[in-house]
């Protein structure tokens, strides 16, 4: 069971709190309430509303809701989302890891895919075959370029859950796919993550886990990854400047499979549960 612990700064209203607080263990969600768009630090069924940057310095404040009482929003607000393939050996079509996949294989997903915890995955009207993929979240902390693997834990906030939900005729039929994997990847709503960022944990022992509706699906535990994270990030920042927010989904594990309207689909990281229903 994940076990929670707070940042003292809660206790502390006037104490300022930088990036670095993401070293403790805590779960963290972007929040709706009426007209109020705010960070908060999930304490039990309550959320206490944060007043800053949460990738910066930020103070806790003594406004407090019920979780029921909010909207959760996607966990940041990203200027780049990536994936990877082929991260996981048991997601390969054989034992052996393929040459091109000995170097992680990132790939774009647009911003608009992404989707908040509850919200429908709405399948385009000419899709046909359209797989669920559950995956861990890299949240980039801070601005990350060329790293070390030794020092790209630093740059990592936290993680949280995604469905990398695809389209496979446009992904990979010999006679239609597409050129890129814009759509059949990036479609609006092909992106469901959240819904906190979970910080302070061994990143490379988590469970992940796919549930649809109601049956396990997929389950790995995340010291399978082919590339880790600090060496995914660290390879991708030799090339690519990440920001404070930017995503990163891990690659998924083991066999997937069509999802259909009416469905719910849940990805579990954990005990954190991302959940939307299919139409």
């Amino acid at each position: 069971m994940l076990r929670v612990f707070f940042v003292a700064a809660i206790l502390i209203p006037c104490l300022s709190v930088s990036v670095s607080s993401a070293a403790e263990p805590a779960q963290y969600l972007r929040f709706q309430k009426g007209d109020t768009v705010a960070y908060g630090l999930l304490d039990g069924s309550r959320v206490r509303q944060l007043d800053g940057d949460l990738f910066g310095e930020w103070t806790p404040t003594d406004i407090t809701y019920n979780l029921d009482d909010v909207t959760i929003l996607i966990p940041s607000q990203p200027t780049q989302v990536f994936a990877l393939a082929g991260n996981y050996r048991s997601h390969l079509s054989d034992d052996s890891i393929p040459e091109k996949f000995r170097i992680p294989q990132p790939f774009l997903k647009t911003r608009s895919c992404l989707t908040p915890h509850e919200s429908p995955i709405v399948i385009p009207p000419d899709a046909t075959v359209v797989h669920y993929e559950a995956e861990m979240v890299v949240v980039i902390g801070k601005k990350c370029s060329k790293v070390s693997p030794e020092d790209a834990p630093d740059y990592v906030f936290g993680v949280t859950a995604g469905n990398d939900v695809s389209e496979r005729i446009w992904q990979n039929d010999k006679e239609v796919k597409d050129v890129q994997w814009w759509r059949g990847k990036g479609a609006d709503t092909f992106g469901p993550v959240g819904p906190y960022i979970l910080t302070g944990l061994d990143y490379n022992q988590l469970k992940l886990r796919l549930v649809l509706n109601g049956e396990t699906r997929q389950e790995e535990v995340t010291d399978h990854l082919i590339h880790d994270i600090a060496g995914t990030v660290s390879f991708m920042s030799q090339y690519v400047t990440l920001q404070p927010g930017d995503l990163i989904f891990t690659g998924t594990p083991g066999k997937t499979d069509i999802i259909k309207p009416g469905d719910t689909v849940e990805v579990h990281l954990e005990d954190m549960v991302l959940r939307n229903p299919v139409k």
